[in-house]
Order: structure tokens, then C-alpha cells, then sequence
């Protein structure tokens, strides 16, 4: 672009700016205005030059008194400065100084000493204008000189006075150019101005039509608006109609969408609980078949059972993960931890299952601190390694971290069957699944990545995902960084992936309550091979009546939440807590459930009970039971004191 192209783009931008706010005047105003500024510059250049050309003369005026008075005190000043009689040349000064306008005379000698100074009452209190006049002897030879100060104080009042009437006629030109002008700008404007009135009424769907007068222009245009107006109108009408049927019909959909959703929530919740119920009697009987079998064939398809009994597992607790993050019961723990140390706990707990699909499982060591919740973090990380090795069918699986900044990066790489584009931002969708025929091993219900994406948002951090298809995918988690320490936090509580020791059970009495029959004799038969001593109940009446007769309270109470006829286990523990000789503070409580309702699980949130949600395997119950017969063995001695 040349310098001279550059400048005419440049040009119009900027005359465009300058100008804009003149475009939010109305009609009337800038026909005002445009009538207004000639006159305004017009009145401005005559007063100009005016109150120039009568400044200029009152100065000179000012100018030829001093001259004037300093020629008389020279004059007066001839003789005594001859004689140098400072008497009379001060004397001479003080008349001078008594002139009108004259704030000051001073007589000096030829030589220019000051030999009479003489100010008058208004010295100093305006600017002055000096003249000099020649004092002459006798033989016309120069004696001396006088100097007279003017006072331009009459100058000055002058321009105030000037300008006060500059005022005054550029004021009423401005309001007769004004007036002027605004009256032919209403005349000009008002037709337009009704035009804009009854566009308004159009908008609001009001009569808009307008009445025809004026000239053939505006009658013309008038004309023009009201057949527009008469048909916009019209077309409106037609218009909120449809729009009303159309709205009618979507509230009614939405009405039947909500009722169903509210009917699926419902169902899910039902047919989830009522499942679980079987499904838990079922793992306790596939231990119970398990224990002190030695045939292999009927430990094959026990095996088999426990397959199947896993996948199901898997599945309720995928919806029970998403029902307890829309109940809120899960708020963060936060806590600074190596991060090596849940790489760990990952690679026992997904290193055979990779063997199992002759995949590699590479988790990198690292030194890196984090600060998070161990337990959603781990959550996060064991869904999408599980999701990857369930859509790789061959090469592995690489874990690793990285410093960024603050943060730590940790990535999630595989050579699975990777992710359209289409689809990448859909997988974090509950229930979304691309296609569930192409992955390994159980069919899940597409919830994993919508439970990693809801537990990041609880953590306040983000997943990100970029995947390429046929070569693999990976997933990476920001989470906060930490200064590395001395390891004093101790790890979780016990869950399904830590190796703990199967602690005996044998002595130890058990009240066991559920309202389901194979449940109980499921739990019978579990805890009774642990060594165990087993009373069962049904119902609270059934739990009360064991209290009665026993000789001692239980060890431990595992009730069911949800019993017949709307009792709750949280409310039979604390009937029992009341019987003359039930429960105290030495028995350990353990709620199971199968709850998935949002109020439900918040419910057991805050009963401060320890829960297991249903299925339970067998190996996860007695970790239970043993944890907290550990944490009241731990209390007892304190409680001692």
C-alpha cells in the first residue's frame, strides 16, 4: 500500500469517528445545529475584530495620557533638577503621581540616579504601562529623564466590558438563530418524527397508521407506511397464532419429557436397588459354593459365576458412582500425597487384567507431589485406564506425569481403537457409547468418562482428550501441584483394589438384619465359614426380640438400609441403642444398601455410619467388619481413661 493510498483509507475513518456524535442527534437538533454554527462563526469573526480595533484604541488613548503627563513633569522638573533640589523634584514627582491613571512617577538625573520617586494609592494594584519623557535644559542639552507608570486597570475593565456584551449579542443571536431554526425544524422533522412514533406502534402491535398531510413527498410516503403497516399487521396476527399453537404443543412435550424422565429416574432407582438385592445374595452364596470346594470343574463355574457376578457389579456401580455425585455426598478431601504412590495402587490393580488381554501396562515412577482428593483422583485414573484397556486389543497402556507450571500433567496414553472427531466431545456424556460391539470384555453403560468428567469438576479441574482412530488415544488430568514432604497422611480406607490381610473373625458375634431371606442366609453361611457367631433378623421386631435373650450385645450390627413396611436400618440401630440391653458404644455398625435415590444417599451421608453399597463382595464385607472392629479396639483405651 503507497503513503498516499494509506492516507485516503485513513482519512474517512477518521472524519467518520469525528462526526459520530452528531449522529445520535435527532432530526430537529442537527437542523438547529446547522443553522446555528454559521451564525454562531459569523458573530465570533465581527466581535473578533471589533473588540481588537477598540482595544488597540484604548491603549493608545492610555499611551498619549502618559505621554502627556510625563512631558509636564519634565517640564515642571527643568529648573530644580538644574539645581538639584530634591524638594521640588519630589514635590514635582507627587503632581504628576496625582493625575488620573497614574500609579507611579520617578525624576532621574542625567547620569540615571532616581532623584524623586512618587507613587500614587492605586500603585501596584494592575498591570502598568510605562512611558519615558526627556527632561531638556535651557540650551536644549538632555538633564534628565521622567517616567510615568499608567495604570491599565482601564484597559482591563475595557475588555471585561467588551466581553460582556460579546455575551450578550452572541447569546441573543443564538436564541433568535435558534428559535428560527427549531421552528423550521419542527416543521421539517414532524412528519418524520410520526412516522418513528407509528413504526413504535407497529412494533408493539398497535394501530400504526398515520395521517396523511404535508407535501406530495411526505404524502407520498405516508401513503406507502400505511399499506405496509396494514399488511405487517396482518402477517403479525398470523404469525403470534402459529407461534401460540407451536408453544402449546412444546410445553406439552416437555411436560410428557419431564414426566418420563422423572418415571426413568424413578425406574432406574427401583430396578437398581431390587437388583442388587438378588445380585448381593448371589456373591454370597458363589463364596459360600467357593469355600472348601476342591472339585475344578465346580470351581470353573463358580469362577464363571463370578465373572458374571463382577460385571454386574461393575455396571450398578457406575450408576451408583453418578447417583452419589448428583446427591452431593461427595465433597473433596484434600490432601498433599506422592503421586508414585497412587501410580502403585493403579498398577496392582489393573497390571494382571492387562496380562490377562496380552497388553503391556507401563505405569512411569515419579517424584511429583500432588494436592487433591486421593479418593476421586484414584476414581478418575481407575475409569480411564479400565476404558482404555476395555477398547485396546493390542499394543498397551503408558501412565505417566509431568510438571506444568504450578501443576502436574498426568497422562493417560493407549494404542487402542481411538475416537472420531465427531464423537470426542460426546464420550463425556452419560450413557453415550460410539460402539459398544468393538470394545473387550463387559459391556459398560457408557457412565466412566461421565463420572471422571463430574469427579474433575468437583476437584475444580479439567479433562482433556485428543485421540486420532485406528492408532490410540490419550486422556490427560491437570491437578494441582505440592511441595514434597514427609509421608504423615496415611493412605484411604480400605476399598475393593488394597491388598489387605484377612483378618479372623472367629468369636465374634454378628447381628445381621435384612428383609430379603437368601440375603441373610447368605451372610449366615459367609460369616459362619469366618468363624463368626451369626443372629439374623428380618425385621426390627425380630432384632429386638434377639436382644432380649442374649447374653451379651453383638460384636457388630450389618443391617440393610431400606427394610419392610418403610423402616430403615439407620432407625432399628437406634431402637437397639435404646433396649436396656442392646447396643452400646462397644459394637461396630456397617450399613449395606442399595440405594441410588440422590435423597437416600445423602441421607446415609450424614448418619455417620459406615456403608457399603450393594453388591458386596464377600473379601470387601470382612475388610469392613475388620476395619471397624480395628478403629473400636483403637477407641477403647481412651475411653478407658
Amino acid at each position: 500500500m503507497t503513503p498516499d493510498v494509506a492516507t485516503a483509507t485513513v482519512a474517512p475513518s477518521r472524519v467518520a469517528r469525528a462526526l459520530y456524535p452528531l449522529t445520535r442527534l435527532s432530526l430537529a437538533q442537527q437542523l438547529v445545529l446547522l443553522a446555528m454554527l454559521p451564525a454562531i462563526v459569523a458573530t465570533l469573526g465581527a466581535i473578533a475584530v471589533l473588540t481588537r480595533q477598540h482595544l488597540a484604541s484604548v491603549n493608545d488613548l492610555m499611551r498619549a495620557n502618559g505621554q502627556t503627563v510625563a512631558l509636564q513633569v519634565a517640564a515642571l522638573a527643568q529648573a530644580p533638577l538644574a539645581h538639584m533640589d530634591r524638594r521640588a523634584l519630589l514635590r514635582t514627582a507627587q503632581s504628576g503621581s496625582g493625575q488620573p491613571h497614574v500609579q507611579r512617577v520617578q525624576i532621574w538625573s542625567d547620569d540615571g540616579e532616581i532623584v524623586a520617586d512618587a507613587r500614587s494609592a492605586e500603585a501596584g494594584r494592575a498591570e502598568g504601562l510605562q512611558v519615558v519623557a526627556p527632561v531638556v535644559s535651557d540650551e536644549g542639552r538632555p538633564n534628565g529623564k521622567v517616567m510615568v507608570e499608567i495604570s491599565l486597570e482601564a484597559v482591563q475593565q475595557a475588555k471585561n466590558s467588551v466581553w460582556f456584551n460579546v455575551f450578550v449579542v452572541l447569546g441573543a443571536s443564538l436564541i433568535g438563530v435558534g428559535l428560527a431554526g427549531w421552528w423550521a425544524a419542527r416543521r421539517i422533522s414532524a412528519p418524520i418524527r410520526e412516522l418513528g412514533e407509528a413504526v413504535d406502534r407497529l412494533g408493539a402491535g398497535k394501530d400504526a397508521s398515520v395521517k396523511v398531510a404535508g407535501t406530495t413527498e411526505v404524502r407520498r410516503l405516508q401513503h406507502g407506511f400505511n399499506q405496509a403497516a396494514r399488511a405487517l399487521v396482518e402477517s403479525q396476527r398470523l404469525l403470534q397464532s402459529r407461534i401460540g399453537q407451536a408453544t402449546a404443543e412444546l410445553a406439552s412435550k416437555n411436560a410428557q419429557l419431564e414426566v418420563a424422565s422423572q418415571a426413568k429416574t424413578r425406574l432406574l432407582a427401583a430396578a437398581s436397588h431390587d437388583l442388587r438385592q438378588p445380585l448381593h445374595a448371589l456373591t454370597l452364596f458363589s463364596d459360600g459354593l467357593a469355600n472348601g470346594e476342591t472339585d475344578p470343574v465346580k470351581l470353573q463355574r463358580i469362577g464363571h459365576i463370578r465373572e458374571c457376578v463382577d460385571s454386574l457389579d461393575r455396571l450398578f456401580s457406575e450408576l451408583l458412582n453418578l447417583s452419589q455425585l448428583d446427591a452431593g455426598v461427595l465433597q473433596p478431601q484434600w490432601i498433599d500425597f506422592p503421586l508414585d504412590r497412587l501410580f502403585d495402587e493403579i498398577s496392582r490393580n489393573f497390571r494382571a487384567v492387562a496380562e490377562q488381554q496380552n497388553l503391556r501396562l507401563v505405569v512411569r515412577k515419579t517424584d511429583l507431589w500432588v494436592r487433591s482428593d486421593y479418593v476421586m483422583l484414584s476414581r478418575i485414573l481407575n475409569n480411564l485406564v479400565s476404558n482404555s484397556l476395555r477398547h485396546t486389543h493390542e499394543g498397551g497402556l503408558l501412565i505417566g506425569a509431568r510438571r506444568r507450571g504450578k501443576g502436574v500433567r498426568i497422562d493417560v496414553w493407549d494404542t487402542g481403537i481411538g475416537i472420531a472427531h465427531q464423537h470426542q466431545e460426546r464420550v463425556f456424556e452419560e450413557f453415550y457409547q460410539i460402539d459398544p460391539q468393538r470394545s473387550r470384555g463387559a459391556r459398560g453403560m457408557g457412565l466412566g468418562l461421565a463420572t471422571v468428567q463430574r469427579l474433575a469438576s468437583l476437584l475444580n479441574t479439567r479433562v482433556e482428550l485428543s485421540s486420532v482412530p485406528r492408532k490410540g488415544t490419550v486422556v490427560r488430568v491437570m491437578v494441582r501441584g505440592a511441595a514434597a514432604a514427609a509421608e504423615a497422611t496415611s493412605a484411604p480406607a480400605f476399598g475393593a483394589g488394597d491388598e489387605v490381610d484377612e483378618a479372623s473373625l472367629i468369636g465374634v458375634r454378628v447381628l445381621v438384619i435384612d428383609d430379603e431371606r437368601t440375603i441373610l442366609e447368605g451372610l449366615q453361611v459367609v460369616l459362619s465359614n469366618w468363624g463368626a457367631e451369626v443372629f439374623a433378623a428380618q425385621s426390627r421386631e425380630e432384632a429386638l426380640a434377639l436382644a432380649d435373650h442374649w447374653d451379651r450385645p453383638p460384636d457388630v450390627v450389618v443391617s440393610d438400609l431400606l427394610l419392610r413396611e418403610g423402616d430403615n436400618g439407620l432407625d432399628v440401630l437406634a431402637a437397639l441403642e435404646r433396649h436396656p440391653r442392646g447396643i452400646g458404644a462397644g459394637t461396630a455398625r456397617l450399613l449395606v444398601t442399595g440405594e441410588t435415590k440422590p435423597d437416600r444417599l445423602r441421607e446415609v451421608a450424614s448418619a455417620g455410619v459406615a456403608v457399603l453399597y450393594k453388591p458386596v463382595s464377600p473379601r470387601v464385607l470382612r475388610q469392613a467388619i475388620a476395619a471397624q472392629l480395628a478403629t473400636l479396639a483403637d477407641r477403647q483405651p481412651t475411653a478407658g481413661l
